[in-house]
This record gives structure tokens, C-alpha cells and sequence, in this order.
């Protein structure tokens, strides 16, 4: 099969498109015929040498996948309720920029009805971060406020979007005049210019009496901690899910303290097969009928052939993409 690994560790030129053998599933796994992978961050800090594979995992970079399923053991089949041929996407703990790859079957979930296999392969990462961090863990509920920083970004509109569904207010942040206009047309509420704006003034002013929001889903840390815990309301929940300006943070204690602000981090990639088996089928039960009602939908920003990875790669570190970018087998 056609794969793309890293070469080295290094700029995206180091992504090349090599011939691998076809991956053997093990127990409780499917095969899977690759038609589109999606690419995530974490992919660019894997091609850095930041964000080693989980042991066992495979070493070439790609979590999210959708194609056919092309292999796997009638029990397995049977325990995912899927046949041989059925189109699928699945969250894996890497070799999705791959035709095949080789994935959990209880991470494998249908195609929505309507969506196209580039589509599809945009939702996995997504998904199951959005969903594990700001409804399981923070517990985003009807009525409340939440605040996004990087709105744009394919966390960014899936969180909007989800959010929304679910009856929150959502603020988000974005870099430029022109992004917060996208933030706005999928969805958001408020959309505030971190380059011109104070998002700590702006989101308590928009929250109404200075209040602030209820829940921030944070992928900068660093110095936004102290500033995030400063627009949180009374028992606010912030999320981290990435460290992207760093990991030292200053904040005020004694503030997290008056305000009963809980904060939390997770990292979804080394969790257990069981755990994100539990989190597929949540995202069965709970989104997947909004994605096939289109209340909810995919944004892909750009498709690339596979043999393009690298280009694929700067892209994604430009950071001028609104919503997803996607290889194509």
C-alpha cells in the first residue's frame, strides 16, 4: 500500500509517500480501506518529534480515517454491527495516512447518511475531543456560555457548532477580522478579534454585568490560564486540551478559589480502547442524528492528494485554514 511516514524528524518536506506492507488487524480490530484522512496538529508536533505514538500504536502520523471496512473477524464485525464493505470513519491512534489502516472496531461509527468519505474523515479527532471535554467532562448545559479560543481552527467549529446544538451561547476567539466573520458564519454568537480586543473585557461584557462565561475550551494555555480564570463566572470549568503557547501559567489560586473554578486536561490519544469505545457510542446516540439532519455539519477547508501531504502540512501551520484539511487516497 501507499503510506506517508516521516522521514525524519523536521520540516513538512520530511513527509514522504512510501510503500508499506498492508497492516494485519489484531483481535478486536477492523481493516479499513482508506479513501481520505484527516490531519490534526497533533500530526505536525508527531512529524516534529513532540508527540511520539502511544507504544503498540503505528508510527506513521494520521488519527482519524474514513473508507470501507475491507477486513476484521466475523466477531468483530458482528460486535461493531458492520459488514465487510460498509463505509465507515474511525478515530485511531495513528496510521491513517495510509490506504489501509488497521483501527479498534468499537472506534469505527457509520458514514452519516449524506456525508462523502472526505467529509467523514473530518469528524473523528473532532468529535471525540469536542465531546469529551466540553459536554462529559465540562458539562456544557442549555443556557450557558461557552468560550472557544481559536474558533476557526477544526476544533473551533466543531465546538461552535455542537454548542449550539445543544442550546449554549458561544464566544470564540479568533486572529484576524476575516476569521471571526467565519466563526460567526458557522455559528458562533459573539466572535472576538484576540489581535485588536481584550477577550477577557469582551467576553464579561458580552456575558452581560461583567458575569463571564461558563466554560472555556482552551488549546493555548500558557498566559491565557491567568486570563481565562479571570473571565470565568462563578463555578466555571476550563478546559485545556493543548499547550500550544506554553506551559507556564501564573494564575491567581486564590481567584479559582472564590470562584469554585474547576480546571481540567486531558489528552485523548494514549486513553484506553474502552474509554474511547464509550465515547463513540455517545457520539452515536447524541450527534450523529444532528450531523444526518445537516444541523450540524462538517467544514472541510481544503483537500489534498495524499502524495501532498507536505503542502498539506504547511497549510495547517499557517493557520489560515477555517475548519479541517483532509489528504485524499
Amino acid at each position: 500500500m501507499r503510506a506517508v511516514e516521516i522521514s525524519r524528524f523536521g520540516r513538512p518536506e520530511v513527509l514522504q509517500l512510501v510503500q508499506r506492507p498492508v497492516p494485519v488487524p489484531a483481535a478486536g480490530e477492523l481493516l479499513i480501506a482508506v479513501q481520505a484522512s484527516g490531519v490534526n496538529r497533533p500530526d505536525v508536533l508527531q512529524r516534529k518529534g513532540h508527540y511520539p505514538p502511544p507504544p503498540g500504536a503505528s508510527d506513521l502520523p494520521g488519527l482519524e480515517v474514513a473508507g470501507t471496512v475491507a477486513g476484521g473477524s466475523a466477531a468483530d464485525l458482528a460486535a461493531a454491527g458492520l459488514a465487510l464493505g460498509d463505509a465507515v470513519c474511525a478515530l485511531v491512534t495513528g496510521g491513517g495516512y495510509a490506504e489501509f489502516c488497521a483501527a479498534p472496531a468499537v472506534q469505527c461509527l457509520p458514514l452519516p447518511k449524506g456525508l462523502s468519505a472526505i467529509e467523514a474523515a473530518s469528524l473523528p479527532e473532532t468529535f471525540f475531543t469536542v465531546w469529551q471535554n466540553v459536554f462529559q467532562i465540562a458539562r456544557l448545559a442549555r443556557g450557558e456560555t461557552l468560550l472557544v479560543q481559536g474558533g476557526t481552527s477544526g476544533i473551533g467549529v466543531t465546538a461552535i457548532q455542537l454548542a449550539k446544538a445543544f442550546g449554549a451561547t458561544v464566544f470564540v476567539t479568533a486572529g484576524s477580522d476575516e476569521k471571526c466573520a467565519a466563526a460567526l458564519a458557522v455559528g458562533a454568537d459573539h466572535a472576538i478579534n484576540y489581535r485588536t480586543q481584550d477577550f477577557v473585557a469582551e467576553a464579561k461584557r458580552l456575558s452581560g454585568g461583567g458575569r463571564g462565561v461558563d466554560v472555556v475550551l482552551d488549546m493555548v494555555a500558557g498566559d491565557y490560564v491567568a486570563r481565562e480564570v479571570e473571565c470565568l463566572a462563578e463555578d466555571g470549568r476550563l478546559a485545556i486540551i493543548a499547550v500550544q503557547g506554553g506551559t507556564a501559567s501564573g494564575f491567581d489560586a486564590g481567584l479559582v478559589l472564590r470562584k469554585r473554578i474547576t480546571i481540567t486536561g486531558s489528552t485523548l490519544r494514549p486513553r484506553s480502547v474502552a474509554y474511547k469505545a464509550a465515547l463513540a457510542r455517545s457520539l452515536r446516540e447524541n450527534v450523529w442524528p444532528l450531523i444526518e439532519a445537516g444541523s450540524v455539519r462538517p467544514v472541510v477547508h481544503q483537500v489534498f492528494p495524499a502524495a501532498e501531504a507536505a503542502a498539506a502540512h504547511t497549510l495547517m501551520e499557517s493557520g489560515s485554514h477555517v475548519g479541517k484539511i483532509v489528504l485524499a487516497w
